[in-house]
């Protein structure tokens, strides 16, 4: 015997919200437009319960017992992308690579081929490209390996049959969004295709001990397309960030269950792929120009990566009623903070002028310590002053005009110092702990507050 249920489902695009009524507003999230109607049909059997009971369950066992000597990590030949996943693939997991369409997932996954290919038997399966398309992408990577195998296949049982009979030692996916399950009714793409067929990919992966890559699309926001659920069943989830029509490419981790989730790695796009770029700090101050104000340099930590980078500030008089605000690369808010600080605590008066902000490289500063270089930068503009060359800048600034200390303050100095900066502005507790080498010659500047600061600057 077995009994048929048949129920419709509104789910949302963005966040997986189920809900039995329509709403033209989602619940959860609050999106527009984004709740479609999935059609759900359950059958269960009576035998198939019955087995399901008598089924044995798993035993319990000592975590003393557990063993971790077999384990293993595969190095993917990119130094910045081992960095960013803790140290290599591990043996098992599943990592999901998120970012927008033409950044440069596809060119990564094949140049990972290219050097795992030499000791791995790889299994590169597409659901979006014809077997031709990815065998001409791969001759201009210079990718041409024995091991590689190519499976243009979106069935999700076929997928993980193949997967079982071949064995493969590291399976990629490109695009989960392509994949289908047919016992399903909804399109490929939509929420609880997407959901299913990562969770057969899980459980594939985790039983066979198979490393898997799945890659997968972003919406409009820059989230990956599909419910957050999806980011809780993977183990890794890594972002490509940056504007695709620039070079640089920065990768990101926003989750990981075998690292840490504050490192990152610079990429660069050329004609033969991504290279890595070992001193980001160098590529973002490239073509900086000397003597002319509006312009300084922070110092943020990425992980344990110390970055400098240049913050340029425009204030220039308005020519409407109100006032405007622009940040690229900083928040807005915050900018708008150090702005009030600057006005109640300084004297300077923006409440009239345009401010424009703007990180250089596609870098995105959300660390407290980048607060004072974006304030002497908005000074420099507003005052005329040429922020010297050789002068780095960091601190926090709170709402009172205070500096407060940040953390990694010798990391930071070290890094300014090797780049050829003779002047360092910081806090004033953090260099009564700071603990330098004898070979790093360079100037500090202890300030307590916002106007000493600027003071130092000559403003």
């Amino acid at each position: 015997m077995a009994s048929s249920k048949i129920k419709s489902l509104y789910i949302c695009s963005e966040c997986g919200h189920e809900s039995a009524k329509w709403y033209g507003r989602c619940p959860s999230c609050g999106e527009w437009n984004t709740m479609n109607e999935e059609v759900r049909e359950t059958t269960k059997s009576t035998s198939a319960v019955a087995a399901q009971r008598s089924k044995p369950s798993a035993l319990p066992v000592r975590i003393s017992e557990i063993t971790t000597e077999d384990e293993q990590r595969y190095y993917t030949g990119l130094k910045e992308l081992d960095r960013v996943l803790g140290g290599g693939i591990v043996k098992g997991s599943l990592v999901l690579l998120g970012g927008d369409p033409g950044i440069g997932k596809s060119t990564i996954l094949l140049q990972i081929c290219n050097h795992l290919g030499k000791i791995l038997r790889i299994l590169y399966i597409s659901g979006e490209e014809s077997k031709r398309q990815i065998k001409l992408r791969a001759e201009r990577l210079n990718v041409n390996s024995d091991n590689l195998y190519i499976m243009t296949e979106t069935d999700i049982e076929v997928i993980t049959d193949r997967i079982q009979n071949e064995s493969p030692d590291l399976v990629m996916i490109d695009s989960i969004q392509t994949m289908n399950y047919r016992e399903l009714s909804s399109s490929p793409g939509s929420v609880t295709q997407v959901r299913e067929c990562t969770n057969m990919l899980m459980r594939t992966s985790k039983a066979l001990d198979i490393p898997c890559i799945v890659v997968g699309h972003v919406n409009k926001d820059g989230a990956i397309a599909g419910p957050k659920v999806l980011e809780h069943i993977v183990d890794a989830v890594l972002y490509f960030e940056g504007d695709k029509q620039m070079s640089y490419r920065i990768l990101r981790a926003v989750k990981n269950r075998y690292g840490s989730t504050n490192e990152i790695g610079v990429f660069q796009m050329n004609d033969t792929g991504l290279s890595e770029v070992e001193n980001p700090s160098l590529m973002l101050l490239s073509g900086r120009p000397k003597n002319v104000s509006g312009t300084c340099v922070a110092c943020t930590m990425e992980g344990s990566r110390p970055i400098l980078a240049e913050i340029q500030g425009l204030v220039t008089n308005s020519g409407y009623g109100n006032p405007r605000r622009m940040s690229t690369g900083c928040d807005y808010n915050r900018m708008s903070m150090l702005l009030a600080v600057l006005e109640k605590r300084c004297g300077y008066f923006f409440s009239s002028l345009d401010a424009y902000v703007n990180v250089i490289g596609g870098l995105r500063l959300d660390e407290p310590a980048t607060d004072l270089a974006l304030a002497l930068a908005l000074v420099s503009s507003l005052k005329d002053i040429v922020v010297p060359e050789d002068l780095m800048a960091f601190g926090e600034v709170g709402l009172t005009g205070e500096i407060r200390s940040v953390s990694h303050a010798a990391l930071r100095v070290i890094e300014a110092a090797r780049l050829g900066f003779k002047r360092c502005i910081l806090p004033y507790h953090n260099l009564k702990n700071l603990v330098l080498p004898k070979d790093c010659s360079i100037e500090m500047i202890a300030v307590h507050n916002i106007r000493e600061a600027v003071s130092a600057l000559g403003g």
